[in-house]
Formats: structure tokens, C-alpha cells, sequence
């Protein structure tokens, strides 16, 4: 720590953090504001029924994960068996794959109308849906399922690691005290992994909690299309803060119950390095089990969907291939590189500041400027919302004051208010990009470079920053996927004619012809697995 900090890192770094909450207490003030007629009305008529959904949801979401993780985890981690070391990353691709085109291919084949339905009523010659029974895709167990394909990854990749960092001289006492390998699992292995499940399901349910595609494209009425719907449909700015307000409670409510729920669970174990020797070998039936668990869970979350991507874009190539196309991916690149360069930038100044202060206030700056990823895209949106039009008006209030024209929607017309809303919910991931690289700088450098006489400017610019170049790039990879992926803020603040792929993609799953954007779709998916393909390769290295 340097005692000679200059006051005016500590105030850049507080001006960040003020910018970056502003939304969040935006919000807060605007969802106290009286608005009797909208919000008493929604009150009344279906708020139960989108808060019932959104819990139901995020419950149902939850297990599916847990279920569908488990068993892939453990067998990757703990057991031998063919074609292991490529599951334990090819686990990890359903990431890459936006749930609502998921939800588009398995409608669009198990439809009534769809293939599935189609060869059943012709091999058992059923003549109308009165003749048989089959589940509607279209229903709140479908979007559970569909989601839980695609985030089951979260739970996969904690619990694989979990598994992986217990200590193998437990599981060889289990076995020797008579246990077998399914009661090692399931009275010592599971238990011990639990801190990390319950941080995966913890994710998977705000995840689930911020999804606005899928439960749209599904009909599914939540609370994330709840705002959506106020905003757009009843133009009510204040009843849709209410509603975001609840969705922010809901969130932070089973995080809280989460971390309640395991407050005196304290695990101590000593950790040793995994060899092949300390993995079951599996008998060849079991073997192949495992194999054709791991490959039909992967077919279905992510080859199948894909491969029907594939073939969308090779039969529509022609009308995909357009200055549409072009132009929309050039929006989404370069909107993607404005974000990462400022979030890093940023999380660099607030980094910096946690490393050398010594006061808690400064420390506390960089973890309050994370808590916007916690936000769904709907709630953000309108947490942007509300200061930006308040400038807006401001401005051009004043403008005219001084008897001059006023510049119009400077910040909500414009692409500024989707770079502030991004800006705010992936700051966080920056941050914790740079914070692990930090903790492999030695404080001794910077004790040396004091000494030597530098500022605390020469010290970030000489020392710091070619440490954190790795960490810095790894940092705003991530953000500049995440950005290219994100959705629901983007159809509340994009301008008007401004479209990106994330955006130009949903349109045309909204109007049931994904084949139009299935180029543009592939395009979102081979992007984000950029970030899957660095990740997997820094676990290989720090393992």
C-alpha cells in the first residue's frame, strides 16, 4: 500500500463508482414516485401471476441444471472413460448459444407442426391431436428446459472444478471403510462440493431471472416482460421501476438465502493433485454410459441446434448476405470495442485505487462498481432510462432558457445510453479479470518503485499496466462478447433504426423466420466461443 496516494486517483475512483450506481439508485428514487393508476392496475390484475411464473421459473431452472451438471461433472473429473479430456471443455460450448435460438429449433421441430409430431402421427396413423397426447412445447416446462440446456455450464464448470480439488485421500478412506463408488458420491463427494453447486445454482437463477427472449419467444409472462411491456405498452416509466424494483428484490433475495442457507457450513480439507491413478476406471458398459451421457447432452444443447443453424444459413445464404447483414455486425463490433475499452479503462483506475489506498472507502469503490452485472438487462434499461432522460430534458430546458434550439435526445436518442447501460453490467467482469491479475503482482514491486521516487502515475504506467496486459486482455475479450450477446437492454435503448445482430437475430425469431438470421445467428455463436476456448485453456495452465 502507498500512504503517498494522490487525493486524485481516490476522487477519479469515486466518480466512477458514482457514475456506474447511478443507474441503480435511479431507479430506486424512481420506483417510489407515485403512480397510483398503472401499477394499481397490474397490482391487481396479473402481477401475482408474473411473479408465481418468474419463481416457478428460476426453481424449475435451477433443478433442471443441477440434475443435467452433476452427473457430467463428476464423470469428467473422477472417472476414466473414452473421449473424457475432450468432454471436460466440449461441456462448456451450450454457453456460446443463445437460449431463445435454442427455443426456436426444438419449437420448430416439436411443434404440432413440426417433424417429430409429423413421422408419430404417420407411423401410428393418428389422424388429430385428440388421438394422442404430447407436451406443449409452448408452455413454462418448455422454457425451463431450454434454458437449463443452456446453463447448465455454470453449475458444470463449478462442480467439475469442486470435484477436482478434493482431496483424493477422503475418497480412498471412504472406499476402504466399505463404500462404493455411488456411496463416495453421494455421502462425501456431494456434500463437500456443495458451497460451489449452490454458487452455480445461485447464477443459473439470476441468469434465468434476467432472461427476456426465451420467455418471450415462449409466452411465458414474467417479470422481465412485465417492465418490457409497461415500458413500451403503458409508456409508464414509474410503473416499470416498480416492477424492476421487485425483480431486484426477487434476485438479491435468493442470493441472500443462499449464503443464509450455508452461513455455519465450514469445510476444511486438504487439497492434492488429481492423477489418473485416483479417477475410476470404468468398466466398458459403464464406460459407454458415461460416453453416451456426456455426447447426448452435448447433441442437444448445442451440435443439434447448431447444426440446424447450418443449415438455415446454407439454404437462406442469399438473403442473408446483404448491406443488412454487414451493417448490423459493423454496429455490434464497433459498440462492442467502445464498451471494452472503457470498462477496462475503468476497472484499471478502480483496481489500481483498491491496490495502493489504504482506506476501506477506496477498497469498498471497486466492489460497489460491480454490482451492476447483478442487474437484469429489463431493470437496467430503465434504471438508464431514468437519469439520462432527466438530462435530456434538462438540457434542452436550458437550451431554450437561453433562447437557443436544443439538441433533442442527446443521450437517450443515441447509442451513449446503450454504451452507459453495457458499460454498467460488464464493468464487473473486468474487474474481476484485472483483480486476479493483480494478486500475481508482488507488493514488493511497488514498494520498490516508491523508493525509487515514482508517482503513483509513473507507477501504473511503468510497472502495473505491462503486468496486467494478459489480464487486461482477457478482460476486455469477455466484455466485448458479452457485449455483442446482450439483448433485452439493447431492444429497450437502442435508437430508433438502430439495429445490431443480437437485435437483428431476435426480429426474426419473433417472426418465426430464424432461417433469414440464422448467418447472422452463427455469427453471435462463433463469437462466444472465443471466450469458452481462453477459458478452458487458462484451467488447463493453472492446472
Amino acid at each position: 500500500m502507498i500512504l503517498g496516494l494522490t487525493r486524485s486517483w481516490s476522487l477519479i475512483g469515486y466518480l466512477i463508482t458514482a457514475v456506474l450506481l447511478l443507474p441503480l439508485l435511479a431507479l430506486i428514487v424512481q420506483a417510489t414516485q407515485p403512480d397510483e393508476a398503472v401499477f394499481t392496475h397490474l397490482f391487481d390484475t396479473v402481477l401475482p401471476t408474473y411473479i408465481y411464473n418468474s419463481l416457478l421459473l428460476m426453481l424449475l431452472v435451477g433443478f433442471g441444471s443441477l440434475v443435467i451438471a452433476i452427473p457430467a461433472a463428476w464423470f469428467v473429473a473422477r472417472c476414466e472413460f473414452p473421449g473424457r479430456r475432450y468432454f471436460q471443455w466440449l461441456l462448456l460450448l451450450p454457453l456460446a448459444m443463445p437460449a431463445y435460438i435454442v427455443a426456436y429449433v426444438y419449437t420448430d421441430m416439436l411443434d404440432y407442426a413440426g417433424p417429430v409430431q409429423r413421422a408419430m402421427r404417420t407411423w401410428f396413423e393418428w389422424q388429430t391431436p385428440q388421438d394422442y397426447y404430447f407436451p406443449a412445447i409452448r408452455s413454462i416446462g418448455g422454457a425451463a428446459i431450454m434454458l437449463s440446456l443452456v446453463l447448465f455450464p455454470y453449475i458444470y464448470l463449478l462442480a467439475r472444478t469442486a470435484f477436482m480439488e478434493q482431496s483424493s485421500h477422503l475418497l480412498h478412506a471412504s472406499r476402504v471403510m466399505g463404500c462404493g463408488p455411488w456411496r463416495s458420491f453421494w455421502r462425501l463427494a456431494l456434500p463437500m462440493a456443495r458451497p460451489a453447486l449452490a454458487v452455480g445454482v445461485a447464477l443459473v437463477a439470476m441468469e434465468t431471472a434476467a432472461d427476456f427472449a426465451t420467455v418471450s419467444y415462449f409466452a411465458v409472462p414474467t417479470l422481465t416482460t412485465a417492465v418490457y411491456d409497461t415500458w413500451l405498452g403503458y409508456g409508464s416509466l414509474t410503473a416499470a421501476a416498480k416492477l424492476s424494483a421487485i425483480m431486484l428484490l426477487v434476485v438479491f433475495s435468493m442470493v441472500g438465502v443462499e449464503r443464509f442457507a450455508r452461513r455455519k457450513q465450514q469445510l476444511f480439507q486438504k487439497q492434492s493433485r488429481l492423477n489418473e491413478a485416483d479417477r475410476y476406471h470404468l468398466a466398458p458398459t459403464k464406460a459407454w454410459a458415461a460416453w453416451s451421457y456426456c455426447m447426448g447432452l452435448l447433441v442437444v444443447s448445442f451440435i443439434l441446434p447448431f447444426a440446424v443453424l447450418c443449415a438455415y444459413a446454407v439454404d437462406y445464404f442469399s438473403e442473408s448476405w446483404d448491406d443488412r447483414f454487414w451493417q448490423y455486425s459493423i454496429n455490434s463490433l464497433y459498440i462492442a470495442a467502445i464498451v471494452s475499452f472503457i470498462c477496462v479503462a475503468f476497472a484499471v483506475v478502480l483496481m489500481f485505487v483498491r491496490r495502493v489506498s489504504p482506506r476501506p472507502s477506496d477498497k469498498l469503490a471497486s466492489r460497489l462498481s460491480s454490482t451492476g452485472y447483478a442487474l437484469p438487462g429489463t431493470v437496467l434499461a430503465i434504471g438508464v432510462l431514468v437519469p439520462l432522460t432527466y438530462a435530456d430534458f434538462a438540457i434542452n430546458d436550458l437550451m431554450t432558457w437561453f433562447g437557443a434550439k436544443g439538441p433533442g435526445l442527446l443521450f437517450t436518442g443515441s447509442v451513449f445510453a446503450l454504451i452507459f447501460a453495457f458499460c454498467v453490467r460488464f464493468v464487473a467482469i473486468a474487474i474481476g479479470s484485472l483483480e486476479s491479475s493483480y494478486k500475481r503482482i508482488s507488493p514488493s514491486l511497488d514498494m520498490a518503485s516508491i523508493t525509487l521516487g515514482q508517482s503513483p502515475r509513473q507507477l501504473l504506467r511503468s510497472v502495473h499496466l505491462p503486468l496486467l496486459r494478459k489480464g487486461m486482455f482477457a478482460g476486455a475479450l469477455l466484455v466485448f462478447i458479452e457485449s455483442m450477446k446482450e439483448l433485452p437492454a439493447a431492444l429497450l435503448l437502442r435508437p430508433i433504426g438502430f439495429e445490431n445482430l443480437a437485435t437483428y437475430v431476435f426480429q426474426f425469431v419473433s417472426d418465426e423466420k430464424l432461417e433469414h438470421g440464422a448467418l447472422a445467428a452463427i455469427v453471435i455463436v462463433l463469437v462466444g466461443l472465443v471466450p469458452l476456448i481462453y477459458l478452458n485453456r487458462s484451467l488447463e495452465q493453472s492446472r
